[in-house]
């Protein structure tokens, strides 16, 4: 069942975004339908099945950046029926700051380590698993996500703000 990876996954690559209309749930349905459409073509050749789906599942996140770089629209949110108390304009405002600001340093890293990151602690995939979506061992998948946090650790440690 990949459902639940492909969620994960998206919501890794795209929390914290402002993306208008599209939600992270909606990308991941996109991916499971185009994964479906992909199985009566699909020969397996000795690689791995997740490979692809992380693959298609990378080109819908990217598509679905692009399309909302080009949307110019403004939706207006509706008003909840009752006040949410714990999640006030405020405290809103406070995590999307942490998140952009924890995006934007991430953002910094290279794709791959980005890649690991997400698949490894957002999606929760093993190191063998992450290895078997990328294509590389899971010797580099252990030793790049370790180079990543510790880039990472130097990164925040140097920005008192954050």
């Amino acid at each position: 069942m990949i459902g639940p990876v492909v969620v994960r996954y998206c919501r890794a690559r795209m929390g914290g975004r402002d993306l208008s209309y599209l939600s992270a749930d909606d990308v991941a349905q996109e991916v499971c339908m185009a994964v479906l459409k992909a199985l009566p073509d699909y020969q397996d050749r000795g690689g791995s099945f997740l490979y692809l789906v992380h693959a298609i599942a990378a080109n819908k996140v990217a598509d679905a950046y692009r399309s909302v770089s080009r949307d110019r629209s403004e939706p207006v949110p509706e008003l909840p029926e009752r006040p949410l108390i714990e999640n006030g304009p405020e405290s809103h405002a406070l995590h999307i700051d942490l998140g952009a600001r924890l995006g934007k340093i991430v953002a910094t890293l290279p794709r791959i380590q980005q890649e690991i990151l997400a698949l490894r602690i957002a999606v929760g995939l093993s190191a063998s698993e992450t290895a078997e979506a990328l294509g590389i061992s899971p010797g580099n998948v252990r030793v790049t996500q370790h180079r990543a946090l510790t880039r990472l650790r130097g990164m925040v440690s140097r920005e008192d703000e954050f």
